[in-house]
């Protein structure tokens, strides 16, 4: 990937512990970032988790998701393990924050996640993963441990040896069971 912008380290302390952070802006603006722990380059295969960001999960603590919480898990997995937090910045499957409220509005009416996402004119599943290769070749990791039940993040790493596959499990709520039911059964999450 050619024009990656990348910022300095810097220190980020969390509820669930101290953390390096660093951006990356790529060419078409976005700016992801990798939260990673001290020991990072000590660590053979190093937990890694590539989080599609989810505004509404992971900032406003939205339960009709379980994005934050998965998040809230890999932070305190990896604070405690050693590895690296990609947060990949794709909102909404990479449809963006107003189609995916749209998409909310057209759940909130019986469609399902990919449903809506179709009825909107987009796949179900809009994301690339061209930036998180590209920050684990920047970090120098080629072997991993991935924290993930998304076959498609699996995939999407053909030149990084995947040591192991770390299911991330969260339980259910009234909120997100057809959510969590379609991930599995459409788009083939190991739930």
């Amino acid at each position: 990937m050619n024009n990656i912008e990348i910022s300095q380290i810097a220190t980020l302390p969390t509820k669930h512990g101290i953390f390096n952070i660093q951006a990356f802006k790529d060419a078409s603006g976005k700016e992801h970032l990798a939260l990673f722990t001290q020991n990072l380059k000590e660590i053979d295969a190093p937990i890694v988790r590539v989080h599609s960001e989810c505004l509404t999960g992971d900032a406003l603590t939205s339960v009709k998701c379980d994005c934050g919480e998965q998040l809230a898990y890999a932070q305190e997995l990896i604070a405690k393990e050693g590895g690296m937090i990609i947060y990949h910045r794709q909102e909404g499957r990479n449809i963006g924050l107003l189609n995916k409220v749209n998409a909310y509005a057209l759940q909130d009416t019986g469609y399902d996640t990919v449903a809506a996402n179709h009825q909107l004119g987009f796949r179900a599943d809009e994301r690339t993963y061209e930036i998180v290769e590209f920050i684990l070749k920047h970090f120098g990791i080629k072997r991993l441990k991935l924290l993930t039940n998304n076959p498609a993040k699996i995939e999407s790493l053909p030149d990084i040896e995947i040591v192991e596959r770390i299911p991330i499990q969260i339980a259910s709520n009234p909120y997100n069971e057809k959510y969590l039911q379609t991930k599995k059964e459409q788009l083939g999450h190991l739930l």
